[in-house]
């Protein structure tokens, strides 16, 4: 039952509380970046997530961006988690430590609502060589702010699919149906249990974070029938179908997932697939240019297939890793050469001459799916990577109306307090910690403290 509501505090209250939660899992003490506080002369400092095509975008920075404009980068590359934080501190605060970051469609229209972020229209106005109105649609409608100017750049983007084995499941006699059920990928998962030695049926992120368990296991929320809040700010974790769901997940994970699952997430499924430990993996589309990549031992052996439903017609998220300016850069005209640098068509190329087309950061640009080159080393998965973007319906994700847009997040700023404490409990009870009861009824008051803030807008 919900508490009785107190009165909703003023809109400035509202607005530094959600200030407060962005900075709530700050990291302790002062750090200062590669580049020291705040960029000088021509460089720019960069502080992005570890993911692998930012590692590789890291790597061939200064024998191509700075060789041909003088800019040096100075780059902090730290996990998902962690970045976050950092970020969220640095924009926060408008300390100008860091000229860009890597911002995700959560965060960049809230950066931009508190004046965080550089408009970027100017800039796209101006270089015409970058191209802007090549990049999808969908990207440049989940970048800009409640103004409609622009305020971040995608570097890739990405939907969720189901990522499989399908040398394994033929050997198993088994296949894959073209549009899978969870229960039909449950079932698939338990024969593949010890189809070869140490194997797993499937990897499922239980990781802590409301960017890592809590991004899979809400899309199987939604497409159970349920929703974080319904349209007019109830709190909905104790519903039968967040019941249904969560516990369809653990109870999946615990069975026939992964060791370790509370403490996997993104980075730890795709070695566990890439190694061969675990024969389906679902997670983000991005995941497969790896796969595919040239040193994979699991490179053309995997199947991809849409994300998997129950009551919806489609499930998968939608995501871009963009770049964002800080209002407090020192150097934002620089920054805007890195940025077009690393989101832009060049890059693209280099990237495929370089370490192969597979490797690109797609799911961004029209161009890089009418590319041959990328359409044939990419072709095991480009094309269900453009129809699961394509699919993906950030306003309308479930059976209910939301109040708020997103698909594997709730699009206002206690979302990040909100879904790191959920996902606290969530992980506990694939730890084995705690039922999911148990989590769900405390993930429930969290969410009612939410309510009662938004409730009768």
């Amino acid at each position: 039952m919900r508490t009785p509501s107190r009165r909703r505090p003023p809109r400035a209250a509202l607005a530094a509380a959600a200030a407060g939660t962005l900075l709530a899992p700050l990291l302790s003490g002062c750090w200062v970046g590669a580049g020291g506080a705040g960029s000088g002369g021509d460089a720019v400092n960069v502080l992005m997530v570890n993911n692998p095509q930012m590692v590789e975008l890291q790597k061939l920075t200064a024998a191509h961006f700075t060789e041909e404009t003088g800019i040096k980068v100075n780059f902090t590359v730290l996990p998902e988690n962690d970045v976050r934080d950092k970020i969220s501190q640095d924009f926060a605060n408008q300390a100008g430590q860091y000229d860009v970051a890597t911002l995700s469609n959560y965060e960049i229209p809230i950066y931009a609502r508190n004046g965080w972020l550089r408009e970027m229209d100017s800039y796209v106005d101006e270089d015409t060589a970058y191209d802007e109105q090549d990049v999808l649609e969908p990207m440049r409608r989940s970048l800009s702010g409640d103004d409609g100017r622009l305020y971040g750049q995608p570097f890739y983007g990405e939907s969720s699919f189901l990522m499989y084995r399908k040398d394994i499941l033929e050997r198993e006699g088994l296949t894959m149906p073209a549009d899978p059920t969870w229960e039909q990928v449950a079932d698939i998962a338990a024969k593949l249990d010890g189809a070869e030695p140490g194997m797993k049926g499937i990897c499922l992120r239980g990781l802590p974070g409301w960017g890592e368990v809590m991004a899979p296991l809400t899309t199987v929320v939604n497409t159970f029938g349920g929703t974080w809040f319904d349209e007019d700010w109830n709190a909905r974790l104790d519903s039968p179908e967040w019941h249904r769901a969560t516990k369809f997940y653990v109870d999946l994970v615990r069975e026939h997932g992964q060791a370790g699952a509370a403490q996997s997430g993104f980075a730890e499924c795709l070695n566990n697939t890439t190694q061969g430990k675990t024969a389906m993996w679902y997670d983000a589309t991005s995941a497969a240019g790896s796969l595919e990549s040239a040193g994979s031992p699991v490179k053309g052996r995997m199947g991809y297939a849409p994300a998997p439903v129950e009551k919806t017609e489609s499930a998968g998220w939608l995501y871009t890793w963009a770049w964002g300016i800080q209002n407090a850069s020192r150097n934002p005209d620089n920054a805007w050469k890195f940025v077009s640098w690393a989101s832009g068509k060049e890059y693209e190329q280099l990237v495929g001459d370089e370490i192969g087309w597979s490797n690109v950061p797609a799911g961004k640009r029209a161009s890089t799916y009418e590319n041959p080159d990328y359409r044939a080393e990419a072709a095991a998965f480009q094309e269900m990577t453009r129809l699961a973007i394509g699919r993906a319906r950030p306003d309308d994700p479930g059976v209910q109306p939301r109040p708020a847009p997103g698909i594997q997040f709730v699009g206002i700023p206690e979302f990040t307090d909100l879904g790191t404490r959920v996902s606290q409990e969530i992980s506990a009870a694939i730890a084995g910690r705690q039922s999911v009861e148990s989590a769900l009824r405390k993930s429930q008051q969290l969410a009612e403290e939410i309510s009662e803030e938004y409730e009768g807008r």
